[in-house]
């Protein structure tokens, strides 16, 4: 009895590890500027199928929620680029999760060279669901594309 407790109690401890380490593989946060309604998304950690699938589910309700206007998804926190193209191709031909979507600009900054393919490949794969998405290397290009004026952005929760 006293060993099958142990079990349980390792493999309890087991599985917050693993939920702690998958957190850590990707995170995101959402940040918003009220002045120039402008949502930012900032990635950190590594990008997978089950990432990308999470963020998507979580942008729509963030868009909705502070009503904006423009886009920013900041991928230069990203350490490992390792989602399928597949994935991104099927994600890109998807309807938007949220109707403003396709009627506002939004930018992917991604710095880096690999990353940067796989994101203007999502792009055009998706041209026709997301036509004002753009891909750029920096969140301050993204920024002077959107003429924004003094942005200053708080976290959502």
């Amino acid at each position: 009895m006293a060993a099958i407790a142990q079990q349980m109690r390792e493999r309890a401890i087991e599985m917050r590890r693993e939920r702690d380490r998958m957190m850590v593989l990707m995170a995101f946060r959402f940040e918003f500027d009220s002045v120039n309604k402008i949502l930012l998304a900032q990635f950190e950690g590594q990008l997978t199928n089950e990432s990308a699938e999470e963020y998507h589910d979580a942008l729509g309700k963030n868009w909705r929620a502070t009503g904006a206007r423009a886009g920013i998804w900041d991928l230069s926190g990203v350490t490992d680029f390792a989602v399928a193209s597949d994935f991104l191709r099927s994600l890109a031909k998807r309807k938007p999760v949220t109707p403003g979507l396709t009627s506002h600009p939004r930018f992917i900054v991604v710095p880096v060279t690999a990353g940067y393919g796989l994101m203007r490949m999502f792009q055009i794969a998706g041209e026709s669901a997301r036509p004002r998405l753009h891909v750029v290397r920096t969140v301050e290009e993204a920024l002077t594309k959107l003429d924004a004026r003094s942005p200053h952005f708080e976290h959502l929760e």
